[in-house]
């Protein structure tokens, strides 16, 4: 999941589960440093982006990505 367009707005799924039962996250900061928040519990992860990609199983839905659309 390498080379998957990942940006503010992604929802994606990781390699693990969380806590609350729910394995959905969705990028609300993306940068050096990034943040997620559980769609479950909405509680906040910060993560450096080299780990965020690597622990990406799916890309859900991206929202800045509309090229599809057209």
């Amino acid at each position: 999941m390498n080379n998957v367009n990942l940006q503010k707005g992604t929802v994606v799924v990781l390699k693990k589960g969380h806590p609350c039962g729910k394995n959905l996250w969705e990028i609300i900061r993306f940068g050096a440093v990034c943040k997620l928040r559980c769609l479950g519990c909405q509680r906040e992860v910060l993560m450096n982006r080299v780990d965020l990609r690597k622990k990406v199983k799916k890309v859900v839905e991206n929202e800045g990505n509309n090229s599809s659309d057209n």
